[in-house]
């Protein structure tokens, strides 16, 4: 999984006092769990943006004067009437130890039902994943080429051995869904395609039945 750095400071007060002051400042405060103790730090609220205004998932290096900690964002808080960033928290993580976070899905290919005019739905966007950080991946690929009208894709489909997915096998990620027209156009295309190897195999047997000429 792709890593990004974040610069930071790392900050002894933590009263409310302190804190406002920060923000005022265009700081966010900020805390790493997960490790012996936690760590209170501060950056740059622009230093978040790739990290938040991004569909894409990243492990973060935290790089307080020197001292590096690797981490994931655990959680983030946003003021409800400005969306400014009010604090963030993180999750140290540990190359021996497995971690959990979530995963977006993306689809590949286009299905023989959306072809034929059925829609397709997504129903799960982000896959819980367990795994070590090395083997998280940036995101889960869904080849959707093979599905048909009515088709469901479950998480089964996805799975991998470097990592485990932590949902119930018949959680649904995508489906063809049907419609009167799609099913028609489709049931048209196997008919289609079915006349067609017929013929072809008629023709064969009239060309191998036809006498040969003097």
């Amino acid at each position: 999984m792709k890593s990004i750095t974040i610069k930071g400071s790392q900050r002894e007060s933590v009263g409310k006092k302190a804190t406002k002051a920060l923000r005022n400042a265009g700081m966010v405060p900020c805390v790493v769990y997960g490790g012996d103790e936690p760590i209170s730090f501060t950056a740059e609220e622009i230093a978040f943006k790739n990290l938040v205004y991004t569909p894409d998932v990243h492990t973060v290096v935290i790089n307080l004067g020197g001292t590096k900690v690797s981490a994931i964002l655990q959680d983030i808080q946003f003021h409800p009437v400005t969306d400014r960033i009010l604090h963030v928290d993180f999750y140290q993580i540990f190359d021996d130890k497995e971690v959990t976070m979530e995963i977006p899905v993306r689809t590949k290919g286009n299905s023989r039902g959306v072809r034929s005019g059925g829609t397709l739905r997504i129903v799960t966007r982000k896959l819980r994943v367990k795994a070590l950080p090395e083997n998280l991946p940036d995101f889960i690929e869904a080849d959707i080429t093979e599905m048909r009208i009515g088709n469901k894709m479950y998480v089964t489909a996805v799975s991998a051995d470097n990592f485990k997915i932590m949902h119930p096998d018949n959680t649904v990620i995508c489906q063809v869904r049907t419609s009167r027209v799609a099913i028609v156009d489709e049931v048209e295309e196997e008919t289609e395609g079915e006349e067609g190897t017929e013929a072809a195999a008629e023709g064969a047997e009239e060309t191998a039945e036809a006498p040969a000429e003097a």
